[in-house]
């Protein structure tokens, strides 16, 4: 169960980014409120959801922005890539061109994101195994290859959507705690300075050219 708003001890930023209708929507739904809508429409421009989770005892709390994947949208949500420290790149594993794809969203994030965001590649829609297109092999092989952690998942029946979120998380907050340690002598060890500044613009922009 989430913490009340004041009382965490790390805010994280965290961008889900993919081709339109690879499910970012439906996973972003499934972790923050447990609801899955098989009619859910496209995202229009970018909107976010807050969630909060225990990673070592502490009290972790992310803003999850969820990003249109049209193509016309692309230059907007690309200045929401600054500021996370977390991105979920996913493909859909029923159809392939979403997969060829991932190496585009690939440098769009790496052109726009911090050097040291954590990045997973994630193989939604798991539940659809008699229409995959794209191999698990073949897309763990390739995360490898991009130094990327890789998970399969289904928000529609609840597969390791959680864990691919937690997993990120988990991994994003030791990396920061451990260069917290590192500048301890500049910075003193308080919630009050482990909040990693997010500034909210206004959300659900329309794309006007979709």
């Amino acid at each position: 169960m989430g913490a009340p708003d004041d009382e965490y001890y790390y805010l994280f930023k965290v961008v889900l980014i993919g081709d339109s209708g690879v499910g970012k929507s439906d996973l972003l739904s499934r972790f923050t409120r447990n609801e899955f809508n098989s009619e859910s429409k496209s995202t229009i421009g970018v909107e976010f959801a807050t969630h909060s989770i225990q990673v070592d005892g502490k009290t972790i709390k992310v803003q999850i922005w969820d990003t249109a994947g049209q193509e016309c949208c692309r230059a907007i949500t690309s200045a929401y890539y600054r500021g996370a420290v977390g991105a979920l790149l996913v493909y859909d594993i029923a159809k392939h061109l979403t997969y060829e794809d991932v190496d585009r969203w690939l440098k769009d994030l790496r052109d726009h994101a911090d050097n040291n965001i954590v990045i997973m590649l994630v193989g939604n829609k798991s539940d659809l195994r008699h229409l995959r297109a794209v191999p698990t092999d073949e897309a763990r092989a390739s995360a490898e290859k991009n130094s990327l952690s890789f998970i399969e998942t289904s928000a529609s029946d609840s597969t390791n959507e959680e864990e691919a979120f937690k997993s990120i998380l988990t991994e994003t907050y030791r990396i920061i705690s451990q260069k917290q340690i590192s500048d301890r002598s500049a910075h003193k060890d308080s919630p009050g300075n482990n909040v990693v500044d997010i500034s909210v613009p206004n959300t659900g922009w329309p794309c006007y050219q979709c």
